[in-house]
């Protein structure tokens, strides 16, 4: 006891102060658990001393965590949030990967992930069949550039055969493809997919078709309809009209020869079949040109550039296309056994040195176009087909009959044709083209759309050849 009366906070004070404070006593500490709170005592006395002449550096308290937040009443209501993936287990760490195996499922084709339900829509357009083409378009335009419309119409599938044609101006080209690709002799040859010469065109001596033009049917077949070869509308429009010529070429009929060899060595490396149109038998000069064109065609890629030490290795890989040389217009007497024999003798006598497959891929004979003749007739059959006039249907409607002082029964038997109609021999020529043999272009597999980027690349190089370069400057 002080003299005043009055208890000082001496030695006791000190000691109780010590007890809260020491780690190791049994006293209260700075406890604070999930649902506590802090329970730190500080006598009053102390807390004043402490404010005044305490000196914080010699005192240090420990410090706890004080958690903010607000209260219940005060707190926004929002959705429980979305259940976390339950904690790994011991053996594990954080970022260790998951002991149970993740498997996740891909559509190919329908995106990166399959979806839970297909589109009953989407699934439907996904079975329906190719858009079809009502008309052809340019696959290379008059001014001899390549044209990227046709590859809309292409699929990813392998099975396509690839049909062109060359031919003299006036042939019948055009008509040709039409009828073999979609349409019929009854149909109005304004609506042919391929446009036929008309009557104004014929009268002026121009040509119908300019560049090549692309159509491919439901079959899957592609037709290619080429502008007529060594043109002389061609020609006459170039000198009449001083169009401009490319500065490599310095004379129209050199430019004009050009084109036609480029169109032809294209269609021998890019087509399975070409066929060749002619109407009259025969022309020396269209055989010449067939020989030039195979001289200059590009060579076909390989999938190595190691040369072979065999002699013919470079023929072995060598592509080249069915030819089938093709009589449009043919008289009643270009039926005749012995004048069929002249023309397949000659044919193959023209053609002994070429590579082109011209034989051994298409036969009258054996489609009874000749019922009355052996298979062996022919001792060099070459692929040549005859189609006569398309008009001599119409003609020949009402043949000349038996006279008046026959029998009656003679009377009423069709005239003599000398050969089949001009449906049932188109037909027959159908049938023989869409069923020959489909060598590989290259030296992998091509689906439509790689067809069409393979045959950018021929047509690109065709124009940029230093044979065809070389063969002009020989010209000029």
């Amino acid at each position: 006891m002080s003299e005043s009366g009055h208890s000082q906070p001496g030695l006791y004070g000190m000691e109780r102060r010590r007890r809260w404070k020491e780690p190791g006593s049994s006293g209260p500490q700075n406890l604070s658990g999930p649902g506590g709170r802090e329970r730190d005592y500080i006598a009053p006395w102390e807390r004043e001393r402490r404010d005044g002449s305490e000196d914080p550096s010699t005192n240090v308290m420990q410090k706890t965590p004080i958690i903010l937040s607000k209260p219940p009443a005060e707190r926004p209501r929002t959705a429980p949030p979305p259940p976390t993936a339950p904690a790994p287990p011991k053996g594990e760490k954080e970022g260790q990967r998951p002991t149970q195996p993740v498997y996740q499922i891909q559509n190919r084709g329908m995106g990166t992930a399959a979806p839970t339900a297909m589109d009953p829509v989407v699934g439907q357009a996904k079975l329906l069949p190719p858009e079809r083409m009502k008309h052809s378009i340019k696959l290379v335009d008059d001014q001899m550039n390549w044209c990227d419309s046709a590859i809309e119409y292409l699929l990813d599938q392998t099975d396509v055969l690839v049909v062109g044609v060359l031919g003299l101006q006036g042939t019948g080209k055009s008509m040709v493809m039409s009828l073999l690709s979609a349409n019929t002799p009854e149909e109005d040859q304004r609506a042919y997919v391929f446009r036929a010469q008309s009557a104004e065109m014929k009268e002026r001596g121009g040509n119908q078709t300019s560049g090549i033009d692309f159509f491919i049917t439901q079959e899957r077949i592609v037709f290619l309809d080429t502008q007529p070869i060594l043109s002389p509308s061609i020609l006459d429009h170039l000198i009449n009209n001083d169009r401009k010529l490319p500065p490599e070429y310095n004379l129209p009929h050199t430019y004009v020869e050009m084109q036609s060899l480029q169109i032809a060595a294209f269609l021998f490396t890019v087509c399975h079949v070409v066929i060749v149109v002619q109407d009259w038998f025969t022309d020396l000069s269209l055989y010449r040109f067939l020989q030039t064109a195979e001289m200059v065609k590009p060579s076909t890629p390989s999938p190595s550039h190691e040369s072979s030490s065999s002699a013919g290795s470079d023929e072995g890989t060598e592509y080249y296309p069915h030819l089938v040389f093709l009589q449009n217009k043919a008289r009643r007497e270009d039926f005749c056994p012995r004048k069929l024999r002249q023309m397949h003798l000659m044919i193959d006598q023209l053609m002994a040195h070429s590579h082109l497959r011209y034989k051994g891929t298409l036969s009258m004979l054996q489609c009874n176009v000749f019922p009355g003749l052996p298979p062996d007739f022919l001792d060099a059959e070459v692929n040549l087909f005859l189609v006569p006039f398309m008009d001599s249907e119409s003609e020949n409607e009402n043949p000349p009959r038996a006279g008046p002082g026959s029998s009656p029964l003679f009377s009423l038997l069709p005239g003599y044709r000398g050969h089949p109609s001009f449906q049932s021999l188109v037909s027959k020529l159908r049938s023989q083209v869409m069923s020959m043999a489909r060598p590989q272009l290259s030296h992998t597999i091509l689906t439509e759309k790689n067809w069409f980027h393979y045959a950018a690349r021929i047509w690109d190089g065709v124009k940029k050849s230093s044979a065809l370069a070389e063969y002009s400057r020989l010209l000029a």
